[in-house]
């Protein structure tokens, strides 16, 4: 069928698009990830979203058709799966999604962390994974409680992956990166921890989960990562049910708290990091331990919410 009327509402600048329906963006990005559309019009559709910029209706639209295509873990609990997405990687900061991952498993969480690289100029997720001894998910099953599993992008969707690689030719993020930070990969209950990289997107990501129900933590991440900055304590904002949940939220501090906190660090350097915080030899950042502690606390909120359902 093509996308090209689909461009011709979305691709007038960013005063003169219109925005689509759920309806339409679903039927859009189940054309784009049905693998047909050629690549002019690929472009066209990634760049003329980008200037736009996504409306809840259209990410929710997205999702719909993204759900389609995704190969699922299952949850055998009552307890939700923590799901990390992780598709920046690290340019400056040490890249601590790992060790967040690692301290909420050793709180008795389930953790499903997934994602792939669209670029090589950042220190990659996996690779810190692979050096701490965690080796990529093959096959999607069940993960139990104080586990953790790196699923790439390629494992949950190769067409999803196909789309975020596209930056590769235009240099740009695309709404694959924004949809990928939402998406469900969980059958059974999940806890979403979703990240924006610019504040312009927190209020559309706010919305979109707000409208999925979903079980979530939203934060702006560290470079792009659902991670706390490592220096500060970020807003960070609860939901539950898709419902806000303020008396769960802690203090956000604005002041850099570590002043010495390595840069540019490579995947060794990063992994022998993390692995002396998890030995103790040196302190887990404050701001990493209180989100990990309110991700617990969200989790068993969700869990009491779950159950007053179930009862009442």
């Amino acid at each position: 069928m093509g996308i090209a009327h689909f461009i011709r509402e979305i691709g007038r600048g960013k005063q003169g698009a219109k925005d689509l329906s759920r309806e339409q963006a679903c039927a859009l990005m189940t054309e784009v990830l049905g693998g047909a559309v050629e690549p002019v019009a690929l472009g066209a559709f990634c760049i003329a979203m980008r200037i736009k910029g996504e409306t809840a209706d259209e990410m929710m639209g997205f999702l719909d058709a993204t759900q389609k295509h995704l190969h699922m873990f299952s949850n055998p609990h009552d307890q939700p799966i923590v799901v990390l997405p992780s598709y920046n990687g690290a340019r400056r900061l040490p890249s601590l999604t790992p060790l967040l991952a690692i301290l909420l498993a050793r709180q008795g969480h389930a953790v499903l962390v997934h994602g792939c690289n669209s670029e090589d100029r950042r220190l990659a997720t996996e690779d810190v994974f692979l050096a701490l001894g965690i080796e990529p998910a093959t096959q999607v099953g069940a993960i139990a409680k104080g586990e953790v599993v790196y699923a790439p992008t390629q494992l949950l969707s190769p067409a999803v992956w196909a789309l975020l690689q596209v930056r590769r030719q235009t240099g740009l993020r695309n709404s694959a990166h924004s949809l990928v930070k939402l998406m469900n990969p969980i059958n059974g209950p999940r806890l979403q921890v979703a990240s924006y990289t610019h504040p312009e997107y927190a209020a559309s990501m706010q919305q979109t989960l707000e409208r999925l129900e979903a079980h979530a933590l939203l934060l702006r991440g560290t470079e792009g990562e659902p991670v706390a900055d490592p220096r500060k304590i970020p807003v960070m904002s609860c939901f539950v049910h898709g419902l806000a949940a303020p008396h769960l939220e802690i203090q956000p501090e604005s002041n850099h708290l570590t002043t010495d906190m390595p840069i540019a660090m490579n995947v060794k350097q990063t992994a022998d990091f993390i692995a002396q915080m998890l030995a103790g030899h040196i302190p887990v950042p404050h701001s990493i331990q209180a989100q990990t502690d309110l991700i617990s606390r969200l989790s068993a909120a969700c869990i009491e919410n779950s159950f007053s359902v179930k009862c009442s």
